[in-house]
């Protein structure tokens, strides 16, 4: 009997150091009892979202525990909401009820977000010693009897995705892209679909909703590359980002000052290796798990690192974040419709405030400026740039090497403790570049480097010959299906670590 209390308890318990997450056998485990029942009701679309529902929110619970109910209110309000913004009374007023989405999801995302740092801007600009109290939590503990930490503000999972996910749908109904929804379990499922849920991609209403009423749909063809989508993503992340990181990455950007110019060069290059792997691994495997249930979620990644120009870049990197930040931000403040200068004024402001949304550090609007002040560079001299298509192979290598550092220049900057380990880490790649030292360093991390190599070699490789292999794996009998699958397994069981290594992108 106690067995059974304590199965139950740890299925229906949410525990902190335990979440629900791709790289757990618990989530594999999730995965396969969803399954199960998904075969008797796969074809019958309103029973099916229903079904997924459920198992969406059962997912983000474990993942989140009560704050559940935030997502919740967010879903109920704004299918609500886009009623009444679809309704056919004065633009005017129509306006006001997209304004009223817009900054309930905001300020839900700047109170989890960034309470901290409009706290100290005040305490700051006016002398005051405002401490942070966590309203959220008084009311939980008061009413529900729980022992929150009510002077701590935790970020929930995901609340940046799925409130972004929330924004374009009430927007696009404003703009008349969509018809809002009638049916709210078919929204609360829109808006909470386990796969991309808490790490995106961020999905438009216009291209998930048709999808909702289809029958089931899933070839021979289709099921191998979703295959093959959530094996890639999890050597990525298991094997090639988990590694790379405990074993190098981390302790250099935890104290750069305790390491030479070289291994701060190295790790530099480690970090734009493991942040790539880790966030497109966990987009590979959401897309194929929604694959396997008949749901297609858009493409995020494309090969960042073979950008040749930041603006190239941006149309390669976390797509569903940069195509929401032009559509939804950057025409919204008017685009390149009112003039040069206040085209550049615009991506600025874009950039500077896709930084913020990463986080409320001066590090993170550094790392947005970076990208801005190239992109308005690039937009200035764009005609002094010839065609992509005419360029010799010589100057598109060129300009593929600078944006690949640039890259990797600003990466410092987001992945640093603060600012200032930002400024000390370049400091030492241009002052104390160790020289001497480089063979020691060479063999002591010779593991982490030939994965580095390895990683970048893969990704840098012709589209036609990644082509080639990932058909080769589609059109393969189910049974080297099988083998390779035991075989990555096998891998992922050998590089695995010890700690549980969450998706970067979870904090954000």
């Amino acid at each position: 009997m106690d067995f059974i209390t304590h199965l139950i308890y740890q299925v229906f318990a949410y525990s902190e150091a335990e979440p629900i997450i791709f790289t757990r056998l618990s989530f594999w485990i999730f995965f396969t009892v969803l399954l199960v029942g998904y075969l008797f009701i796969y074809n019958r679309p309103s029973i099916r979202n229903l079904y997924l529902l459920l198992f969406s929110l059962y997912f983000y619970y474990k993942s989140s525990g009560l704050f559940i109910i935030l997502l919740i209110f967010s879903t109920v309000a704004n299918y609500l909401i886009a009623f009444k913004i679809a309704g056919g009374g004065k633009r005017s007023i129509r306006k006001w009820w997209v304004a009223l989405s817009i900054f309930i999801n905001l300020l839900m995302l700047s109170y989890f977000k960034y309470s901290y740092f409009i706290i100290d801007l005040v305490n700051s600009i006016f002398s005051k010693d405002i401490t942070v109290v966590n309203t959220l939590a008084v009311w939980s503990n008061s009413l529900l009897k729980t022992t929150f930490d009510v002077s701590m503000i935790l970020l929930p999972v995901g609340i940046s995705f799925y409130s972004f996910q929330i924004i374009s749908y009430t927007v696009d109904v404003y703009r008349k892209k969509v018809e809002p929804l009638h049916n709210f379990v078919d929204f609360a499922f829109y808006v909470s679909f386990f796969p991309q849920l808490v790490a995106g991609p961020i999905v438009r209403a216009a291209e998930f909703i048709p999808q909702l009423r289809r029958k089931y749909s899933l070839t021979f063809n289709e099921f191998g590359y979703a295959l093959f989508l959530i094996l890639a993503g999890l050597v990525k992340k298991m094997v090639i980002s988990d590694y790379i990181s405990i074993s190098f990455v981390d302790r250099v950007f935890d104290s750069p000052l305790s390491y030479s110019g070289f291994e701060n060069l190295m790790a530099m290059y480690g970090y734009a290796l493991q942040i790539y792997c880790d966030f497109s691994g966990y987009t590979d495997i959401a897309i194929g798990i929604a694959l396997v249930l008949g749901f297609r979620l858009p493409v995020n990644f494309n090969s960042p690192y073979k950008a040749t120009s930041i603006t190239d870049f941006w149309h390669r990197w976390h797509i569903s974040l940069s195509t929401w930040l032009r559509d939804y931000l950057y025409i919204s403040l008017g685009g390149n419709r009112k003039g040069k200068l206040r085209t550049n004024v615009n991506l600025m402001i874009t950039m500077l405030l896709g930084g913020l949304w990463h986080g409320a550090n001066l590090k993170f609007i550094v790392w947005g400026g970076i990208h801005g002040v190239v992109l308005v560079f690039e937009k200035l001299f764009k005609r002094n740039i010839r065609h992509e298509a005419k360029r010799s192979n010589i100057k598109r290598f060129i300009s593929f090497l600078i944006t690949f550092h640039v890259v990797c220049f600003a990466w410092i900057f987001f992945r640093a403790e603060n600012f200032t380990a930002a400024i000390a880490m370049i400091r030492q790649i241009f002052t104390r570049i160790g020289l001497s030292s480089i063979p020691q360093v060479m063999v002591a991390y010779s593991n982490v480097f030939w994965l580095m190599l390895i990683g970048f070699v893969i990704h840098w490789l012709p589209y036609t010959l990644v082509e080639r292999v990932r058909g080769a794996f589609i059109d393969s009998p189910v049974w080297v299906k099988g083998i390779i699958t035991i075989a990555v397994a096998i891998l992922i069981v050998q590089f695995q670590s010890s700690a549980l290594q969450p998706f970067i992108y979870f904090r954000f």
